[in-house]
């Protein structure tokens, strides 16, 4: 498990090396998996492959640049330390918004995917379906008032059971591949590649979360970088190959798209390949709402230091030493966005859009500052602006949901001016 230390913040160094793979890969590895390995291929065909390829490699500088600047700055605040100290208290407080005001509604996503994959075997009804995804976020908060000591070592676990199902499928699938499944290769021509590689972006976002957990490495200058790495090599290798037996054994189109990891290792287990896939997608949406609370709960505790979130974000559990105002908070948003969800206000393919919009633009921010304060590092540099031109070039293609972080500033111009106003005050 490694060494635990104390930090002059409150929050206790428990995080080793183990851990920190593991909420990488939890974080990254989310609900992706389970659903766009088949609408890639569906969308590109065969070809989807090289957008699996290129994403793969692109992740690589994306994954650096978040571990070096971890190493650098390890810090609660995440990449909005990285961006306050690059360019200033101002754009790392917008930063630090963009990034909370994700989790909110990308939680209750993941919870409300694992369930209901559940829902599905079990002929759930809505109430059943939403009852279960409250189970998974309570289940989640609770182990963060614990603290991320028990949070990371049921990652762990969950991670270990993850990657070991993965493997079972792609194994399993193995007997039933076919070269004549890559005929022909681009059906839909190229230029559905790259339709395809921006629609994988959603797979890979998660790098970002674990920065914010940093300041409970144990040695981040050493175990930042390795656990990024790591985590990166895992994450590409197990994304690519999924990706290529969907192709190989055409476990996608006709409907079947959505859910091609359970018809690709229901050829060889046949039913019970239903309800591996449903454990593994409950355990895989565990793994990245725990990543992803863990993270928001620290940046919010991180502005209520700074003074630009209410005070209350910053409690501390008596006990635990765990930032119990920032999950309160979290807790409480949950609750509104699974009512929205229940009673059909919005639907989840679009709620999900808006998550993605801030997500990229933490990035973007990230980015930035890795351009700035990793300028030393000649492996730093190259990754902070390649992964820079990939995410600026992305957002034009966001569409409305690209309002969403503009509305995110505003919230974060006005405690900027209601802290001032309060300084001026006393």
């Amino acid at each position: 498990m490694g060494k635990t230390s104390s930090n002059a913040s409150g929050l206790a160094k428990t995080l080793g090396l183990p851990q920190i793979v593991a909420l990488y890969v939890g974080a990254v590895i989310g609900s992706g998996i389970l659903l766009i390995p088949g609408l890639a291929a569906e969308k590109a065909g065969p070809a989807s492959i090289l957008a699996w390829l290129v994403m793969s490699i692109l992740v690589v500088p994306m994954a650096i640049t978040m571990g070096l600047l971890s190493a650098k700055y390890p810090s609660a605040g995440g990449v909005s330390t990285f961006v306050r100290k690059a360019y200033g208290d101002r754009f790392g407080n917008m930063v630090g918004w963009f990034f909370l005001l994700s989790v909110p509604m990308g939680a209750p996503i993941l919870s409300v995917t694992g369930a209901n994959y559940l829902a599905v075997l079990l002929n759930w009804g809505d109430g059943q379906l939403y009852a279960a995804a409250v189970l998974i976020l309570v289940s989640v908060l609770a182990m963060n008032v614990l603290g991320m000591n028990v949070a990371a070592r049921v990652q762990t676990i969950v991670v270990s059971l993850i990657i070991t199902i993965l493997i079972l499928a792609v194994v399993a699938s193995l007997p039933h591949a076919s070269a004549a499944n890559f005929v022909p290769f681009a059906p839909s021509g190229w230029v559905s590649v790259i339709q395809a590689a921006g629609l994988l972006f959603w797979c890979f976002i998660g790098w970002e979360a674990v920065t914010h957990l940093s300041e409970e490495f144990v040695d981040p200058a050493k175990n930042a970088i390795r656990g990024v790495l790591w985590s990166a090599g895992l994450v590409a290798l197990l994304y690519f190959a999924v990706a290529f037996m969907t192709v190989a054994t055409h476990s996608y189109g006709d409907g079947l798209s959505a859910a091609s990891l359970s018809i690709m290792i229901q050829l060889s287990l046949g039913p019970v390949g239903g309800w591996i896939v449903a454990i593994t997608a409950l355990f895989i949406c565990i793994a990245a709402a725990n990543a992803y609370v863990g993270a928001a709960s620290r940046i919010a505790y991180s502005l209520a230091k700074e003074q630009v979130a209410p005070k209350w974000f910053g409690a501390l559990h008596p006990k635990y030493g765990t930032p119990v105002g920032g999950l309160a908070f979290l807790a409480l948003c949950f609750a509104i966005v699974l009512s929205v969800l229940y009673f059909g206000w919005i639907d989840l393919s679009r709620l999900i859009e808006l998550p993605n919009a801030s997500f990229i633009a933490t990035y973007i921010g990230g980015c930035l500052a890795g351009v700035r304060l990793l300028r030393e590092s000649r492996i730093g540099r190259i990754a902070s602006w390649v992964s820079l031109l990939f995410t600026v070039g992305l957002y034009p293609f966001l569409g409305w949901s690209a309002l969403y972080p503009i509305a995110i500033v505003a919230v974060s111009l006005f405690w900027e001016r209601r802290k001032k106003r309060m300084t001026l005050e006393s």
